[in-house]
């Protein structure tokens, strides 16, 4: 019963939490972690095995990674970046038909998350406000300026003024020009949260973003927030999601307004917060799609005010001799 992580990256502590909980129901079950150089990925190094895939944008991607998955026994594949999502939640049955599950939800729903306007659509569909968009032609200063399929916080612009605008914020068609909500004014939380294969909500783990890096969350903690009730309602069963889904949203500090910001239907950057503070979701995944168990019960349990503080460390190779 192998499980892969797709590329895994620097991914360390899903690799090891994959690998801890598979330990605890099946012995000789690996995690094996696949990358376009799995070489130079620390995720890589740390999990049973490794291979290499060509780049998700290669022609072929599908039918290589399917290849290398029976040849290494996978039953399980979790994806964890944006760009693979689509295609890999269009291959969900190509998957099945050879005894391979993916953890991924539906690609119609997929879809509305690699297009942010489709994201504010969708949020608002659920009665949660998101920022405004401005007409390049007629906007309100201050701005913040964000590709419609962007990811990891590249080509995001703070404009406070007008003489920061510059040709390529206007020529470059994926940049919307977006309502700036100020952080002295809101607070910033990023929600990991759990859906089962029959799209019902089992777990809601809001974490307050302290310090971001690189656009992944650097330093955070864990709150039971005023807004857990209100989402959860709302949102308990939605059609299509399943595993891991990552919600960003900004809370007025004045009025408790929610804005909702994205949505990834993937494992978050600062997953691991919410697994240490008792969101089991490699469990749980591990109990639905390995072992068939039918309901998975809703958790609350998890710890509150729990802080992450990440920092670097090292992964060695020995005799490495590229």
């Amino acid at each position: 019963m192998n499980i892969l992580i797709t590329s895994a990256g620097r991914r360390v502590s899903l690799v090891r939490f994959f690998k801890q909980e598979l330990r605890q129901v099946f012995p000789d079950g690996k995690v094996i972690a696949s990358d376009a150089h799995p070489e130079l990925s620390s995720a890589c190094m740390v999990a049973d095995d490794f291979f290499r895939v060509p780049r998700v944008s290669e022609p072929g991607y599908i039918q290589d990674l399917l290849r290398l998955a029976r040849e290494y026994d996978i039953k399980l594949i979790v994806p964890t970046i944006d760009t693979e999502l689509l295609i890999l939640s269009e291959s969900i049955d190509l998957f099945r038909m050879n005894g391979i599950e993916v953890v991924i939800s539906d690609f119609e729903i997929v879809k509305i998350f690699r297009d942010k306007r489709k994201t504010h659509d969708f949020f608002a569909g659920y009665g949660i406000q998101t920022a405004r968009e401005f007409d390049k032609q007629d906007y309100t200063l201050p701005l913040y300026l964000k590709p419609i399929d962007g990811s990891r916080s590249v080509d995001n612009f703070i404009i406070k003024e007008a003489s920061q605008l510059t040709d390529y914020h206007f020529s470059n068609d994926k940049l919307m020009f977006l309502e700036y909500l100020d952080h002295k004014q809101h607070v910033e939380y990023t929600i990991d949260l759990y859906y089962d294969r029959n799209s019902e909500l089992k777990c809601f783990i809001p974490r307050k973003r302290i310090e971001v890096r690189d656009g992944e969350v650097n330093k955070a903690v864990t709150k039971k927030t005023k807004f857990i009730h209100e989402i959860w309602k709302k949102m308990s069963y939605i059609a299509g999601f399943r595993g891991c889904i990552t919600f960003q949203v900004f809370v007025n500090k004045e009025s408790d307004h929610i804005y909702g910001i994205e949505i990834n239907p993937r494992f978050g950057g600062g997953y691991p917060l919410s697994y240490l503070a008792g969101g089991n979701f490699p469990k749980w995944i591990i109990q639905e799609y390995l072992l068939g168990e039918r309901h998975i019960p809703v958790f609350e349990g998890w710890e509150e005010n729990l802080m992450m503080l990440r920092y670097d460390d090292e992964v060695l190779v020995h005799n490495y001799s590229h």
